[in-house]
């Protein structure tokens, strides 16, 4: 099919076709027109696209359009698909947009995750649903209760299973594969992909299809990446600055720990920026809450750490911060995928340290890019001006870069825990 197609062109029912259109879809992306069909003819799937390119519905419409063939009980609901997530934002996120695109056809969608009590979601249960999105903890701990079963499954699918593997959810995973029903049809989406996915494929998958609409570990085109050279002790007013001066709307501002979540957004209120956090210690009303808002324009500033760099789904969120670059290259093209969505533009700023130029030339590595390393843009006649002069690397003995990059954390503290490298082979095959 070609680029001009629409939903009508994707044998997808009257139903759903008014709903898109209530919608506002216009026309299916690339990972849509490339996905629709062969989850509709029945083929286990690979996918592998890039964050903000339309992949829930890429699995969520066919789904709904086959298990709507079928009459619903009235009463109880058998769940007969399941959608992993890794999580609760993404989980909240990918129940929403699937129960507003079923919601025509009666679909009865739920979300399970961690986080918030368990009996209430044992209670929601109790009236069974058609399509469940969960995060792997939370479901093992209901399906190893009883509180649900997987005998009716027929679609499970994986989403952003490098995430789920960098989070170190492989053993959930094999354990919740155990409960699953066979034959099914199984997808699996991720965003970048390297051997783990590939053998995660190969285990779970019955000879799958491919789909690819984007080189692999990219970045989006639309997207326009800056480094600025900075001592970590002046990032805060460097932020400050930008945010002020650049007369930022809204930006999404990702740091390495909690507690400098925490000192950040702290240090941005007290500038007179309206600002705030979400990470791991958050309770889940106060996480949704803040994403609302944010989501909403009602927030400006939103810091977070990793937690946030899958789920955020905003079209036109303009800026993405790295206030501390991640240790792990994989993480940079999750976080920056959150700007430059639906094809509007976007900008990707990295503010780096001298202990984090290791850290950029593994990004630059992964991506097949080179991000120059600038100067702090300076101020001229009220707006911001980038410098065209790149920064050389500081004249240091080899051992004393290494010791500096010592001074930064171990990686398993951080909320972005294990790295996909860290997910054995031999993990699958125990």
């Amino acid at each position: 099919m070609s680029s001009n197609s629409s939903f009508s062109e994707l044998a997808l029912c009257t139903e759903l076709q008014k709903t898109l259109q209530k919608l506002g879809y216009n026309k299916p992306t690339p990972i849509q027109l490339k996905a629709i069909p062969l989850v509709l003819q029945g083929d286990d799937l690979l996918a592998e696209a890039q964050t903000g390119t339309g992949k829930t519905a890429s699995f969520a419409l066919p789904i709904i359009e086959k298990l709507s063939k079928a009459e619903p009980s009235p009463d109880y609901r058998q769940i007969r698909a399941l959608v992993l997530a890794p999580t609760r934002e993404l989980a909240i996120q990918v129940a929403d947009n699937t129960l507003e695109y079923g919601r025509s056809l009666n679909m009865r969608v739920m979300s399970v995750y961690g986080g918030v009590r368990l009996d209430n979601q044992v209670r929601k249960l109790k009236r069974g649903a058609d399509i469940v999105v969960a995060t792997p903890g939370r479901l093992l701990d209901l399906l190893q209760q009883k509180v649900i079963n997987l005998k009716h499954l027929e679609f499970l699918v994986l989403d952003e299973a490098d995430r789920m593997l960098d989070l170190g959810f492989i053993e959930p995973i094999k354990k919740i594969m155990e409960f699953s029903a066979e034959p099914r049809q199984t997808l699996l989406f991720s965003a970048t992909a390297d051997e783990s996915i590939e053998i995660l494929a190969e285990f779970y998958l019955n000879n799958p299809k491919k789909v690819k609409v984007n080189p692999r570990n990219s970045t989006a085109s639309q997207v326009k990446q800056y480094a600025y050279a900075v001592d970590n002790s002046d990032k805060a007013d460097v932020l400050s600055y930008l945010i002020k001066e650049g007369k930022w709307g809204q930006a999404l501002i990702f740091v390495r720990t909690k507690k400098r979540v925490d000192e950040v957004t702290d240090y941005l209120k007290k500038e007179g920026i309206d600002a705030a956090s979400i990470h791991g210690d958050k309770t889940q009303r106060e996480r949704i809450r803040m994403l609302g808002e944010f989501t909403s324009g009602e927030l400006q500033i939103l810091v977070a750490t990793d937690v946030a760099a899958r789920g955020l789904d905003i079209e036109s969120l303009p800026h993405v911060v790295n206030y501390d670059l991640p240790n792990v290259p994989e993480a940079y093209v999750h976080r920056i995928g959150r700007t430059g969505r639906a094809g509007e533009r976007g900008e990707a700023i990295s503010l780096v340290a001298p202990a984090e130029r290791e850290f950029l030339k593994r990004i630059e590595g992964l991506i097949k890019q080179k991000i120059k390393l600038r100067p702090v843009p300076s101020l001229e006649n009220g707006k911001l001006v980038e410098s065209n002069a790149s920064v050389k690397p500081p004249k240091k003995k080899r051992s004393k870069q290494k010791k500096n990059l010592d001074r930064y954390p171990p990686q398993e503290k951080y909320e972005s825990t294990l790295s996909v490298k860290a997910v054995r082979p031999s993990l699958l095959k125990k």
